[in-house]
């Protein structure tokens, strides 16, 4: 059943009394599961979009400036109960950030529910299934069904890799590519790696690290080491690529900012039959000695253009990991503006 939105209560003068929106709801049940315990749900919304949201049996009136968006995001809330979804913190934000998205670019209220209430951009994996949280990364996900060959470009903390991985691990369990190959360029390599413990594998593993947390997300501790060692799943240096044909994978390059010319173009042209090929990277994170020019920014320029090639962008405001990695980037930002 549909959420009733009642008429606005107009105040007699206009000093004083703030305008309230009154929305009613049909399951009284699920109004309890959108509230919260203790209504945090609603206070986050109240906090999120300087609102006040009071509750009055089966209806809440919400008030503020405000009130309009407060009342699209709820509903998207709501129905993603009436979907049989829980609410976690990280859902009321990324309902927000669709809710501003819809109002910032003039697009339809009902876009927005369709985009976070119905699920039309789930990821389904073996653990957990994935949605996006903001617009940049719905438009990410929608070009990494789209297209064999995506870039995804922008800061840490956007959920860039963690995104392709989770698109990765759809495309395997059902039956589009018949491997996952994740790789990313071990920059502090060379001679120093040789003082480290262990044979190649116990070497490199610390920086595929970030790889395996991904995948452990999405899939079963005790599946993942099988399909690792049937090599179903592969997780590599850059320079392992070299030499190989890349066929009916999903295939991530992670971290390619520090991938140099002659490696980013060796990897691209892997790509083989029935593949599709991510590639990420935040371009003010190049760690190449310097004068080495990054292969990422040079095949962004060199590529830009090319049909069948997506590149997504990513700010400080794409940040979902904790709001305090916005902050510091967009402090970082201001500071190499000035």
């Amino acid at each position: 059943m549909a959420i009733t939105t009642l008429p606005e209560t107009t105040a007699e003068t206009p000093s004083d009394l703030p305008l309230e929106l009154l929305l009613q709801f049909p399951d009284n049940r699920l109004l309890i599961e959108l509230c919260g315990e203790f209504d945090r749900n609603l206070a986050q919304i109240e906090h999120l979009l300087s609102v006040h949201i009071l509750r009055r049996g089966n209806e809440l009136a919400l008030l503020g400036e405000a009130r309009a968006e407060a009342a699209e995001v709820v509903k998207a809330l709501y129905a993603r109960l009436e979907a049989g979804k829980s609410i976690e913190p990280g859902d009321i934000d990324a309902a927000v950030r669709m809710g501003v998205s819809t109002r910032d670019t003039g697009a339809r209220q009902s876009d927005q529910m369709e985009m976070f209430g119905s699920g039309a951009l789930e990821i389904g994996t073996r653990k957990k299934t994935v949605e996006p949280r903001t617009p940049a990364q719905a438009d990410y996900v929608r070009n990494l069904f789209r297209h064999e060959l995506a870039f995804g470009i922008g800061p840490a903390g956007t959920g860039k890799t963690y995104l392709a991985v989770a698109v990765a691990v759809n495309q395997m369990i059902n039956g589009h590519v018949d491997k996952i190959i994740l790789s990313r360029p071990a920059v502090e390599a060379g001679e120093r790696l040789g003082f480290l413990p262990g044979d190649m594998k116990e070497k490199v593993d610390p920086y595929m690290q970030p790889l395996y947390d991904a995948l452990h997300d999405f899939l079963p501790g005790k599946t993942l080491a099988k399909l690792i060692e049937e090599k179903t799943i592969e997780i590599a240096p850059l320079a392992f690529m070299r030499g190989r044909t890349l066929s009916n994978a999903y295939v991530v390059l992670d971290e390619a900012q520090n991938a140099t010319s002659m490696q980013m173009k060796m990897f691209l042209t892997r790509l083989g039959q029935g593949s599709r090929m991510v590639i990420t990277g935040d371009r003010s994170q190049v760690d190449l000695p310097r004068g080495q020019p990054s292969g990422l920014i040079e095949a962004e320029r060199i590529l830009d253009g090319i049909g069948g090639i997506s590149f997504n962008y990513f700010t400080s405001k794409d940040v979902v990991r904790h709001p305090m990695v916005a902050k510091v980037i967009e402090a970082y930002d201001a500071d190499a503006g000035s």
